[in-house]
């Protein structure tokens, strides 16, 4: 048996951030038993960053001060505004850009979440510059998100066999596993399958897990199992964008009609109108406009 010291207090709180378990992340950090003060500074770390998850990022603005000396804790404060206010989000790139290059204060939280709004940003090469300051496994696993953005499945088999000789059971690196695994499509997909099915067998379903399991039948061409899962899915969180997005993609597939099609879309850009799909979608919607402009002149 491990001794004491080694035991991860939150280890419970982390686990239930990586599977898309929010509430039930903010439940454990809000009843964890910590003494150190590096225990409580990552306790509120997964705290704030499980309430961002769950758009609401008005509590860490609230209850982080502006002045607060902690560097993680400034770094999630720093994250909320960013997702918060998108007319401040140049101001905010602008900021972590100039500490980039001159002072950005070493904490792997701060690399995280530096990394985070960079990829928000569709800044890769950024946002892999400042990953690559830390060697932890959630950096780790943001670098693979990173890598297969760019399409680099290659590069990313690299960094998960990285994270496979720190820690291969750790939750987030078998999550980054079936990332990778879905990427690299084929035969893998059945792999990465299986990996979200022995989470939900362990941890309990959860949207973020459901939707990933969809995503690899889909894949697979199995649109009726996928619709099923991402039906369930939409039962536990109604207006998870990701749900609705993939959703989506599998109505066109089983041909479900115009009508539907067109409902997701309004329900995607009215209730999440700063998420990437919908700035995307827009971005093409006045594209197309101004093409058949160009050809009716």
């Amino acid at each position: 048996m491990a001794p004491a010291a080694d035991v991860d207090v939150l280890f419970d709180v982390k686990n239930n951030y990586y599977l898309g378990a929010y509430q039930q992340c903010i439940n454990e950090a809000q009843s964890a038993r910590v003494k150190s003060d590096e225990d409580k500074t990552t306790r509120d770390t997964f705290l704030y960053r499980a309430y961002i998850a769950l758009n609401k990022p008005s509590i860490p603005l609230s209850e982080i001060k502006a002045s607060s000396t902690s560097v993680a804790l400034k770094a999630v404060r720093r994250f909320a505004d960013y997702i918060a206010n998108p007319n401040k989000r140049r101001k905010i790139v602008e900021e972590v850009d100039a500490e980039m290059n001159s002072n950005l204060e070493e904490d792997d939280t701060n690399y995280l979440i530096t990394g985070l709004i960079f990829m928000h940003e569709n800044d890769i090469d950024n946002a892999l510059r400042v990953l690559h300051l830390s060697d932890s496994l959630e950096c780790q696993a943001a670098t693979i998100q990173c890598l297969l953005k760019i399409h680099r499945v290659d590069l990313a088999i690299k960094e998960i066999k990285k994270m496979q000789e720190v820690d291969e059971d750790a939750t987030i690196t078998q999550l980054a596993l079936a990332w990778v695994n879905t990427a690299a499509g084929k035969e893998k997909l059945k792999d990465a399958f299986y990996i979200y099915q022995e989470m939900i067998d362990k941890y309990g379903a959860t949207p973020t897990l459901q939707v990933s399991q969809a995503s690899c039948l889909i894949l697979q061409g199995k649109y009726e199992d996928a619709d099923k899962l991402l039906q369930e899915a939409q039962q536990r969180d109604a207006n998870n964008p990701d749900i609705l997005i993939n959703l989506l993609v599998n109505t066109q597939f089983l041909d479900k009609g115009t009508e539907v099609i067109n409902r997701y879309i309004n329900q995607i850009k009215s209730d999440h109108p700063n998420h990437p799909w919908t700035i995307d979608f827009l971005n093409k919607e006045k594209a197309f406009d101004r093409i058949c402009q160009e050809s009716s002149a």
